[in-house]
């Protein structure tokens, strides 16, 4: 019989949980129990310090051929709204970031209709032309994919020609939820997650390393959240190229899903956070990402196994789009008290979790 106990007994030994005991812990009632031992497998691995980054969103463009429901950020190039950023822009917004110690350039955007392949090229080479200090992080695996059908070239090819022009890594974005029916009605546009999972696969295989996400408070069900973190914990005992998880919390004030009852809430939050810890035994850090947690939940999640609150982010756009109410950004000093605050050790990293200071 599945117990809590025994649940706890195993993971504490060094064993792996399977789907059906993670399905009983998002079942277990005891919040706080729960949250106790995924702050005890964290610090097993991580001790008290939280991990953070000096970085900067660039969103360079809004307009998107896609219309996934979930989405309020994508715009037609005709509606109210639409942009698209010129290489002057982005490199003036780069120059910035980096003025201001950032080391991570983080680039995603919509897929728009009518940009060369060569663009996105001259892009990375723009911002790594501001410094070589300077990492990108940019183009989730739909836009990898997307941009494999432009230049007409094949996966690894597409990975090639992007890392020579200075693509560091990817994010995690894009993979939403799994699971193909909920899928289907949250973003049927958009790549399967069968082709999330091997696009991922091969940008691993290409020696980059690179994020894993799950969107969840929507229309799926906890087996769904189960279900997609066991394909990822697949995965990355194949290639081992997750740095983090990074569980997305649905945003639906401006969405055009419209959900009874509104989204997650913060029990759920720091429920899901904790399960991650638990069941992906092979990911080094789990990440709360405080632009759509809002800056409490995020601060509370260090005590729920949580070791990485992203970073000072700067006009982050997506998620405010849909409604997140938090700041576009937070200073390295804001980010520092705050994990100080919870009882914790603040350390800057840049993209690939290298130390860079310990506060």
């Amino acid at each position: 019989m599945t117990t809590f106990a025994s649940i706890s007994e195993k993971v504490l030994a060094g064993g792996r949980i399977d789907e059906a005991e993670a399905l009983f812990l998002f079942q277990h009632e005891d919040l706080l129990e729960l949250g106790e031992l995924a702050q005890t497998l964290n610090e097993r691995r991580n001790g008290r310090r939280v991990f953070f980054n000096v970085n900067r969103h660039i969103n360079h463009t809004n307009i998107c051929v896609n219309r996934c429901r979930f989405c309020a950020f994508s715009r037609t190039a005709d509606q109210p709204g639409a942009y698209l950023m010129t290489l002057d822009e982005i490199r003036g917004r780069a120059e910035e970031a980096f003025s201001q110690g950032a080391t991570e350039i983080h680039v995603v955007g919509g897929l728009h209709p009518d940009l060369p392949f060569e663009f996105y090229l001259e892009m990375l080479r723009t911002i790594r032309g501001v410094s070589p200090q300077l990492h990108v992080k940019a183009f989730t695996a739909v836009e990898i994919a997307y941009l494999a059908e432009l230049a007409a070239l094949s996966i690894p090819k597409t990975l090639e020609c992007l890392i020579g022009a200075g693509l560091g890594s990817l994010p995690g974005g894009g993979a939403e939820i799994f699971a193909p029916a909920v899928r289907n009605q949250l973003c049927p546009e958009k790549i399967s997650g069968a082709a999330w999972l091997a696009i991922m696969e091969q940008v691993h295989q290409a020696g980059l390393k690179s994020n894993a996400t799950m969107l969840y408070g929507h229309l799926e069900s906890a087996a769904d959240r189960v279900d997609h973190m066991r394909q990822l914990r697949e995965l990355q005992d194949r290639t081992g190229g997750f740095q983090v998880f990074i569980p997305l919390a649905f945003q639906p004030e401006h969405s055009q899903l419209k959900i009874p009852g509104g989204g997650s809430c913060g029990v759920d939050d720091l429920r899901t956070l904790a399960i991650s810890r638990i069941y992906l035994d092979n990911f080094a850090n789990i990440k709360a990402y405080w632009v759509m947690l809002g800056e409490k939940i995020a601060q509370v999640s260090l005590a729920f196994g949580v070791n990485d609150l992203d970073g000072t982010v700067v006009e982050e756009r997506i998620g405010h789009e849909a409604g997140a109410d938090t700041p576009q950004a937070m200073s390295r000093d804001a980010i520092v008290s705050m994990i100080k605050k919870a009882g914790r050790t603040p350390v800057e990293r840049d993209t690939l979790y290298r130390e860079l200071r310990v506060y």
